[in-house]
C-alpha cells in the first residue's frame, strides 16, 4: 500500500491561474516514488454552473413542480432544489417564478411583469382593446399550437388546470383589476378569463372560421367591448 508524501505542495506563481489538476507524489513502502500513480485531490461537489444546461435543467424542474403543487404552491427555492441550482439562476434566466412558468408551462416567450406594465399603460376605459390585443400578439406569433397544446395538458392534467387557473386569474388579471380600483375584481378577472379562453379555443383549437382567421382589428372591435364591461361596467 502506498503513502502520501508530507510536506509542502507546488503552487502556481502570483496572478497566474493554474488549469492544472494538483498531484502528491506516491511513495510505495520501499522507499521508490511510483511517479505513474498520481494521487489527486478528490473534487469538490456543487451545484450545477449557471449555463445553458442549467437554464434547460430549471424548466424541466419547472414543469414537474408547478404540475405536483400548482402555481402557488410551487416556490423558486423548491423549483432550483429539484433542478440542482442555484435559486438566484431563476430570477438571472426568468425574471421570476411568474416568468419560468411562462416559459416552463405556457412555453411561450412572455414576460409577465412587462404584459402587466402594457396593459396598464393607457387609458383605464381602453383597456379591454389592450388585453385584446396582447392576448392574440402573443399566441398569434406562435401560430395557435402553443395555445392548443396548454389546452390539452389542462384537460388531461387536473393540477396543470389548477396552475393555470392561479396564473392567469390570481397573478395576471386581478392584479391588473386591482389598479382600476373597481368592486368584484375576482369575479371581472375570471369573467375576462372565461371570454378570453373561449376566444383562444374558437381562433386555435377548433379553428372555427371566419373567426380564426380574422385579422387583429376586426376581432378588437368585436370583442374588446365585451371585455371592457367586464373590466370597469357594471356586472351587476
Amino acid at each position: 500500500m502506498a503513502d502520501i508524501v508530507p510536506g509542502a505542495r507546488p503552487s502556481p506563481g502570483r496572478g497566474v491561474i493554474s488549469t492544472s489538476v494538483e498531484k502528491y507524489p506516491v511513495v510505495a513502502h520501499d522507499g521508490r516514488v511510483n511517479a505513474d500513480a498520481p494521487q489527486t485531490e478528490p473534487k469538490r461537489r456543487g451545484r450545477r454552473a449557471g449555463g445553458a444546461d442549467t437554464r434547460a435543467a430549471l424548466l424541466d424542474a419547472a414543469r414537474e413542480v408547478f404540475v405536483e403543487r400548482g402555481f402557488e404552491g410551487a416556490t423558486v427555492r423548491s423549483i432550483a432544489a429539484r433542478a440542482g441550482v442555484d435559486a438566484a439562476m431563476v430570477n438571472h434566466w426568468f425574471g421570476g417564478k411568474e416568468g419560468l412558468f411562462a416559459k416552463a408551462v405556457l412555453q411561450v416567450p412572455i414576460d409577465p411583469n412587462v404584459l402587466v406594465g402594457r396593459l396598464l399603460d393607457g387609458p383605464p376605459e381602453q383597456i379591454g382593446e389592450r388585453i385584446v390585443r396582447n392576448f392574440l400578439g402573443v399566441w398569434d406569433a406562435t401560430g395557435g399550437g402553443q395555445f392548443a397544446a396548454m389546452v390539452r395538458s389542462i384537460t388531461s392534467q387536473e393540477r396543470v388546470g389548477e396552475a393555470m387557473q392561479q396564473f392567469f386569474v390570481q397573478t395576471l388579471l386581478k392584479r391588473v383589476i386591482g389598479h382600476l380600483g373597481v368592486p368584484d375584481p375576482e369575479l371581472r378577472a375570471t369573467l375576462v378569463a372565461s371570454q378570453l379562453f373561449g376566444m383562444g379555443v374558437v381562433r386555435y383549437v377548433v379553428r372555427f372560421e371566419p373567426f380564426a382567421s380574422a385579422d387583429v382589428d376586426t376581432m378588437v372591435r368585436a370583442i374588446a367591448p365585451n371585455l371592457q364591461r367586464y373590466l370597469t361596467g357594471d356586472i351587476s
